[in-house]
């Protein structure tokens, strides 16, 4: 654990991997977390120097949860490895059954736009569904390989796929991708996150490296695109390269956070290509980060990763969900609000 004031730990973590942790939409407190040991978790998250945290409520699946999200303040959405899409309500801990997949979900996002929940899967779909419909998935769009990953900004869509392939979509015109891209990395995607702003996204592989895409297909434009190396480290002249599971954009000031299996967590100011903090390093690997609505506080999953197969589950601590209250490292600088 990171000894540091400003890091808080949660009560009640999950007892196996954290696959994701998500903040509402509306309150900077309530926290989804979704874990291999097949529950997700809502927790209220205390204020620093005010009122406890606690774990407020835990919803079932048959088999480990790969990812969560909310819709509002009051209803999330999970999916996992038994293929299910299920309506959380956190108010009354009731679960709706949307529907299934036919394989794994994977990943899934909240349109607000669309005002409708969209889920992939590794059965090589998109799926767009609504809940208070009766029919309540409104379609379903085919990819050409497996969905690891997906986000959304405004009405465009991010899929991160197998093979490295990418797709952005406009959410009104789902019936081809406006754009197909190749990741700019060489191994395979780990995270994908959209800048708030909308202009473009980044997105993590297993080697040690971020690269920060943008939409505008115009040449001058795609001209600012970069990768670097990061979660990296030399002792002994060995060369150490961890794998980058996790990014987040902070909701103001359109900087990000990455998390990667060598348990550190980082700011990045992509504008600059600067590193704005590195924060002191966990016992255990960071395996999702989200900034809550405010960007008052970062929530970090800390869990094993299986970098290392079975072998590592003998040295792993067990998953943690550390918060962290944030100053202005996050700012970029000379940032002024218009």
């Amino acid at each position: 654990m990171a000894d540091d004031a400003s890091t808080t730990l949660l009560p009640s973590p999950p007892f196996d991997s954290i696959s994701h942790v998500r903040y509402s939409p509306t309150n900077p407190h309530h926290l989804l977390v979704s874990s291999w040991d097949t529950h997700v978790r809502l927790y209220e998250v205390g204020a620093k120097g005010g009122r406890e945290s606690e774990s407020k409520a835990k919803f079932d699946h048959r088999a480990a949860v790969l990812t969560c999200c909310f819709s509002d303040g009051t209803h999330g959405y999970s999916g996992g490895l038994d293929t299910s899409i299920r309506e959380l309500d956190l108010a009354t801990e009731g679960i709706n059954a949307l529907g299934n997949h036919s394989d794994t979900v994977s990943a899934m996002s909240w349109s607000k736009d669309a005002n409708c929940l969209i889920s992939g899967s590794w059965d090589r779909t998109l799926r767009f569904w609504d809940a208070r419909s009766s029919t309540t998935q409104q379609s379903s769009y085919t990819t050409p390989d497996r969905i690891y990953h997906l986000d959304l900004v405004n009405n465009t869509l991010v899929v991160a796929m197998a093979s490295r392939l990418f797709h952005i979509y406009d959410t009104r015109r789902m019936d081809t991708p406006t754009q197909q891209r190749e990741s700019s990395l060489k191994y395979m995607t780990r995270s994908l996150a959209c800048m708030p702003t909308g202009e473009g996204y980044a997105t993590a592989s297993v080697e040690g490296r971020i690269a920060v895409e943008y939409f505008d297909p115009s040449s001058d434009v795609q001209e600012k695109k970069y990768a670097f190396k990061c979660h990296r480290q030399t002792k002994d002249d060995v060369d150490y390269v961890w794998p980058v599971n996790a990014l987040a954009f902070h909701p103001t000031y359109n900087t990000f956070a990455s998390g990667g299996s060598d348990g550190t967590v980082s700011v990045w100011d992509h504008k600059v290509k600067k590193r704005l903090r590195q924060y002191p390093k966990f016992n255990n690997a960071v395996s999702s980060l989200a900034f809550n609505c405010d960007g008052s506080s970062l929530a970090v999953a800390l869990s094993y990763t299986w970098d290392d197969g079975e072998a590592g589950l003998k040295t792993t601590e067990r998953p943690m969900i550390a918060v962290r209250t944030l100053g202005d490292e996050v700012k970029p600088k000379g940032w002024t609000s218009s």
